[in-house]
């Protein structure tokens, strides 16, 4: 018994010893994880610690150095990781994000770093004896800043500067950070704005080594971007951007020996050395030019309609008026909220004709009229919209697809003689509509897709002109229209050719006959294209590439799933991995980017009629924080079953891959 009562009590402190070392060891494991995070957090803090320091080194802003020096002092670091952490990404599109300081935005500090990184690469690898660049600017908040700070870097380094802004009205900011005085300044005089298109049209013209124009198109009003161009006077595709990214990195330090932080010094030793060059009178006289020898069709310019433009607050009147006065009897009124450059843009919740209710001014002031054509552009006049007062009575604003297709039309209709057919390509992006190829199967010219944005398109268009083709129009459904003007998207080119579009095709005996009319006319014709195009919206830009990686894991082992929903797969392009079904070896046709995720794919309905099918692209956005569906529904029958098979699909790529909820997305389409 006493052995019993003695083991007992041996066994009970055992066995609280044992829960001892447990506490303990559950103790240290606290108090081990809570000294990790402390370690960690004060590394953190170092890190921010010195990366403050290295902004204060570089940065000449009163503003800006106060607001980063005011977070430091209260340690509030978490603002300052999101604006000191992490450096804006320089990429294809260049640069665009919001104005603020620190390395993760748009400012003055950021666009010299960026300014010495390209300067320093074309000076690297231009074949030139005379290395140059041109350099525009809009109106936004800061570009004119941003261009003078780009203009001045070159200066620095004796690289010729093809200025087409203002050398005699200079920005608040550099006249103030700067350390010369600057006699040429004249308050009063033209900013010097421009819009887009004239930046690489001024590069193939003066045949520069690259450009820049500072501008971030219909963006909200708070960004501004440096939109970067090449040579060949196209946007910068690779190697270059990787060449120009790691160039920004060996040059962070302003050029302290060169004074590039000196605006108006450098300003002045350009003029007096003729390294500086104002050249904006001249470009827009040839620009012009060309827009009147390769655009307008014949001897009769006489526009037999009344229409209504719109510069949404930006920069595309001052252009668009000299090129709609080489039509004879022209007459348009302009929406007058929105003719001057505002970079406030306040009339509208987004400066994008594409959104909704961005035209609604427009409309209203072509109603009060009584006039049935809008015709705008967005805020740096590169790209092109329509909306038309139908039949009906209606007013209709018309897809990017839409005018493309009319577009397309006209410049094959045009074609002179027509055998030239045979050696014409158009061009669209593999997000746009196919009816071209189908065009193209039965008119006998030729058609070929790229990857998205005007950089793909734009040096396709160079590489089959070098080959001898003729390249006549390129475009893009969100609303961007290439003419043989520049090898860039351009709404004041648009505008010319759809000015004649609809003089040719809707006026004069023709008034019954409207736009609605001639797309049906067409889809009889070639089939019915018809699209579903959105995206989600996405609040953790990682779960972009998690989407994309469960659907690939959800048909291993097979290279691509057989069926989606009541679709049968016929063919399936992945260039995030690089396979192509329905090629050679699998290899795709466009580039491979792991670094992106991008997938096509070809559906058949399993209970569609006749050679209906669908076609769908999905990828992450490289500027925003979403992910994009664009769907075309294709059918030999009707409207109606090209319409209804796109919706399909866009619902069963909803509930089968992208799951709105369980992803927390939220769907716009």
């Amino acid at each position: 018994m006493l052995l019993d009562n003695s083991s007992e009590f041996i066994r009970s402190i055992f066995i609280s010893r044992i829960d001892y070392l447990h506490s303990l060891m559950l103790f240290e494991s606290i108090v081990c994880n809570r000294i990790a995070k402390m370690t960690f957090t004060e590394l953190e803090t170092q890190k921010l610690d010195t990366l403050v320091q290295e902004w204060l080194a570089v940065d000449i802003n009163t503003e800006s150095r106060n607001e980063i020096t005011r977070l430091h002092e209260a340690k509030e670091y978490a603002k300052l990781n999101e604006k000191l952490g992490k450096r804006i990404a320089f990429g294809t599109a260049g640069l665009r994000s919001s104005m603020e300081s620190g390395f993760a935005h748009m400012n003055d500090v950021t666009i010299l770093q960026a300014s010495q990184g390209l300067v320093q690469y074309l000076l690297d690898n231009s074949t030139s004896k005379e290395v140059s660049i041109v350099v525009g600017y809009d109106h936004r908040f800061n570009s004119q800043r941003f261009a003078e700070i780009t203009a001045s870097v070159a200066i620095a380094k004796n690289v010729k500067v093809y200025y087409l802004g203002s050398i005699n009205n200079l920005s608040e900011e550099s006249l103030k950070y700067s350390q010369s005085s600057y006699e040429q300044q004249r308050d009063g005089e033209p900013r010097g704005y421009v819009h887009t298109p004239l930046v690489p049209f001024a590069i193939d013209h003066f045949g520069a080594s690259g450009g820049v124009m500072v501008t971030a198109s219909h963006n909200p009003a708070r960004d501004n971007g440096y939109k970067v161009y090449y040579g060949n006077g196209c946007q910068i595709i690779p190697p270059h951007d990787e060449g120009i990214a790691e160039s920004i990195d060996k040059n962070l330090k302003p050029w302290l020996e060169e004074k590039v932080w000196d605006i108006t010094g450098n300003f002045l030793r350009g003029i007096q050395s003729k390294l500086l060059v104002p050249v904006k009178d001249e470009v827009s006289g040839k620009y012009i030019e060309a827009i009147s020898s390769k655009l307008i069709a014949g001897n009769d310019t006489n526009l037999g309609f009344d229409f209504v433009y719109t510069p949404m607050h930006g920069v595309g009147l001052e252009i668009f008026e000299k090129c709609a006065n080489l039509f004879k009897g022209v007459k348009y009124e302009v929406v007058k909220e929105q003719a001057n450059p505002d970079p406030k843009f306040t009339t509208v919740k987004f400066p994008n004709p594409e959104e909704k209710g961005a035209l609604d001014l427009a409309i209203k002031t072509a109603e009060s009229l009584n006039y049935k054509l809008v015709v705008a552009s967005d805020p740096d006049a590169d790209r092109f919209s329509v909306a038309i007062k139908t039949k009906k009575g209606q007013w209709r604003q018309l897809t990017g697809n839409e005018i493309g297709f009319l577009f397309a039309m006209y410049v094959i209709e045009e074609l002179t003689p027509q055998e030239r057919l045979s050696n014409t390509y158009l061009v669209n992006s593999t997000v746009s509509s196919q009816i071209l190829n189908a065009m193209a199967t039965k008119k006998g010219f030729h058609f070929i897709d790229t990857l998205t944005g005007f950089k793909w398109i734009g040096n396709k268009a160079i590489d089959l002109k070098t080959e001898g083709y003729n390249v006549p129009f390129g475009y893009e459904e969100a609303i961007g229209f290439m003419f043989d003007v520049v090898n860039d998207k351009d709404g004041i080119s648009a505008a010319v050719v759809w000015l004649q579009l609809y003089n040719r095709w809707f006026t004069g005996s023709n008034t019954s006959f409207d736009p609605i009319d001639k797309l049906e006319e067409g889809y009889a014709k070639y089939g019915w294209f018809k699209e579903c195009n959105g995206y989600y919206k996405l609040k953790d830009l990682n779960k972009t590439r998690e989407i994309f990686e469960t659907v690939r894991k959800a048909f291993i082992p097979s290279q691509y799933p057989e069926v989606i929903g009541q679709f049968k797969v016929e063919s399936w392009r992945d260039l995030t991995v690089g396979y192509q079904s329905d090629t050679k070896d699998n290899i795709p046709n466009l580039p491979v980017d792991p670094k992106s995720q991008m997938i096509t794919v070809l559906l058949k309905p399993i209970n569609g009629t006749g050679n209906s099918q669908v076609r769908f692209t999905c990828r992450g956005s490289g500027t925003e924080p979403k992910l994009k569906v664009y769907i075309e529904g294709k059918s030999e029958v009707s409207e109606a079953e090209a319409i209804a098979i796109a919706r399909e699909c866009w619902n069963t790529l909803r509930d089968e891959w992208f799951k709105p909820l369980q992803n927390d997305l939220e769907e716009v389409v």
